[in-house]
């Protein structure tokens, strides 16, 4: 059926292809949404910080 250096191509080919589903489910998970949480938050004191400079002249 299979001989052993296909073996080793097909489990490699499928680690390989395993290693970048996990990674495409950590990104979409948890780094993409942390990133955009941490970049409005940054917006909205960089607005507040504006406002108060604004209040206070």
């Amino acid at each position: 059926m299979f001989d052993f250096d296909q073996y080793l191509g097909f489990l490699a080919f499928f680690t390989i292809l395993t290693m970048g589903f996990w990674l495409m489910i950590f990104l979409l998970t948890f780094v993409v949404p942390y990133w955009l949480i941490g970049n409005l938050r940054e917006l909205y004191k960089e607005k507040r910080d504006a406002r108060k400079a604004k209040r206070n002249e």
